[in-house]
Parts: C-alpha cells; structure tokens; sequence
C-alpha cells in the first residue's frame, strides 16, 4: 500500500513519535511506501510531500514539533481545495492519509472523508479537549511544563510578595489549568468553563495575605472570562481561520487584583513553551500506539475514522463524533480541585 501523512494546525511534543510509528508499522512489518505532505493540508493541495523510510525518521522519537511542518488553511480554503486533493491522491496513488491534528484538523479530515477519501485519523492536542478519547497525547508534556514553571514561579513570588497570575494554553477548555494548578498547588484556578467571579476571586487572594502568607499564585487558562459585570474585560476578536484573538487574561487579572488588593501583580505567560521540547515517555508511548493502530486500520479498510483511547486500549472510532463536541471539564472537577472558581 501507498500511504500519506501529514500533521496540521498547532503542533505538540508527540508528533514524531506518530510519524515514526507510522513508517515503522507501515515499512518494516507490512511492505508499504509512506510519503510525508509538508506544513500540512497545505502540502496535500499542492502536491508537496518527501518520500519516508527508516532512515528518515531515524532518531526523532524524543524530538518535538514535526518533521514534516504544519501549517493553518483557511477553511474555505480547504473546502474549494477537495476536488485538488482528491486529483492529487489519484495522481501519487495513495491508498490512504492520516493526518495527525486536533478541532481543525479533525473536521477538515471528516471534510475529506465524507469526499471520498481514504481517512484515518490521529488525534493531538495538548488542551485535551478532544470528545471520544480519553486522552491526546502532548497533554502530559505540556502539564509537566506548566507544573515545573509554577514550582519556580512559587519561589520568587514568595521573595517579593507577590502575586503572580500565570496564564497557560486553553481556548476554550481548562484541562491544562485545572491539572497543573492542582499538581502545583495555586490558590486559584480560573477556566473557560466557568466565568470566575471576580469579587471571589479578589476575596480569596487577599485573604492569604492576611493570614500572613507571602504570596499566591493564580492560575488562568488563556480562554477564561470573568462573570458579566465583574471587571472591564477586554474580549479581542477573531483571526482569519475563525479562533478567538485574546486579549491576555494574566495581563487583565493582574491589573484587577492589584488595584483591588493593592499588592503587587504580575502576568506570567507561558505561551508555547508548553508546546514545545521533548515530550514525555507518556506521550512517546501513547503516540507510537495511536500510529502503529492507524497502519492497521489502513490495512482493514477502517476509514473514516479515528484511534482514540478508551481505558487502556485503542479502539477505532467515527470522525463524525471526534468533531461533534469537545471535551470540557465536568463540575466534579472542580470540587475536587478546590481552588477552581
């Protein structure tokens, strides 16, 4: 068989690991030719790929990012470009193309799929947001980062009494807030979710401080919202593939609570440093499975569908559910937590 891969929107710690699983399965234990598209769907409609084998995906288990680039298309873009990928995988004679990627990239797979093309899909995303898997891989990496950022952030926040607000990855869920403010132990965690409660919040951080602690930390996931009325609150707009633009939710909050503790406040952001570096041997693990069960379902025939984790074990499931919803975080979570608002 003739198989394509490609890894499209954000990329996460993990991605490689797919990349090499796939070629391993595919080449050394059932004879196929695998070809990387560059920078995503965008190499698959331009027809712009490079031809992979063992030694090309030698020694990039433990790298970060991907090999093969990635990139965002529009999604109108993608929708007038379905009939150019469809001459384009005749053209190359693929029997088969998973792609690797999150939201997006998973709708746009369901796009190609319900074309016609031949589709199996891997999911990634390191907000874990995700509906029919129990987890994606390059989340476990990018919560460890978070947790040892918070770990050193504790330490000079004590030193000069403060408060820091430290904003992490999440749009629209806070898996990364809620796992790396409970593993650090922050005195507050904000989410998407749930529009926090500014007064609350402000009540909360202030009373530390009259309890005679030094500092306190804040943890806010990039998408979270203060209740209507709380706080001036700065929405930011759209960009041209539809995601929110936001306006910086550490920058806004620290301001807040600083005119309203009169402690000093400050934004701490981590940005894509938690998308970055080596992944963990967690996400290594769970990305060579997810690539390794995508080959053979290659090779059944089980397209229009996805690898997915259920318990401890990969199972395939329908792209139509993987892009229905995503996955939040349940109330219990947060009584569980204890310091989410």
């Amino acid at each position: 068989m003739r198989i394509g891969v490609l890894t499209s929107g954000g990329d996460c710690p993990g991605l490689n690991a797919v990349i090499r699983s796939v070629v391993h399965r595919a080449v050394a234990d059932h004879g196929d030719e695998v070809i990387g598209f560059r920078d995503g769907w965008k190499g698959l409609l331009e027809c712009d790929y490079l031809k992979l084998d063992l030694d090309a995906v030698g020694g990039i288990l433990a790298r970060g990012g991907t090999i093969l680039g990635s990139s965002r298309v529009q999604p109108s873009h993608l929708r007038d470009g379905v009939e150019r990928a469809r001459g384009h995988v005749e053209e190359l004679g693929l029997d088969a193309i998973i792609p690797i990627g999150g939201e997006g990239t998973l709708k746009a797979a369901r796009l190609m799929s319900d074309s016609g093309l031949p589709i199996v899909g891997v999911p990634k995303t390191i907000d874990n947001d995700i509906a029919v898997t129990d987890v994606t891989f390059g989340f476990d990496t990018a919560v460890g980062v978070a947790t040892e950022a918070l770990d050193r952030l504790k330490t000079t926040a004590e030193s000069h009494q403060r408060v820091l607000v430290v904003e992490v990855m999440g749009r629209h869920t806070g898996w990364i807030a809620l796992h790396s403010g409970m593993a650090a132990g922050a005195h507050a965690i904000v989410v998407p979710e749930r529009p926090f409660d500014i007064e609350e919040l402000a009540r909360r951080v202030g009373e530390r401080f009259e309890a005679g602690k030094r500092f306190a930390i804040v943890v806010a996931a990039e998408g979270a919202k203060p209740a209507p009325g709380g706080m001036a609150f700065d929405e930011g707009g759209k960009d041209v593939y539809g995601h929110e633009r936001f306006a910086g939710i550490a920058r806004q909050l620290s301001i807040e609570l600083e005119s309203r503790l009169g402690k000093e406040a400050r934004p701490v952001i981590l940005g894509h440093v938690q998308r970055g570096g080596t992944p963990t041997a967690y996400d290594r693990v769970l990305a060579t499975r997810f690539g390794w069960h995508a080959v053979e379902a290659v090779h059944r025939g089980e397209f229009g569908r996805m690898t997915a984790l259920r318990g401890t074990d990969i199972v395939m499931v329908p792209l139509s559910e993987a892009v229905e919803t995503l996955k939040t975080v349940p109330a219990e979570r947060y009584e569980e937590a204890e310091t989410v608002l």
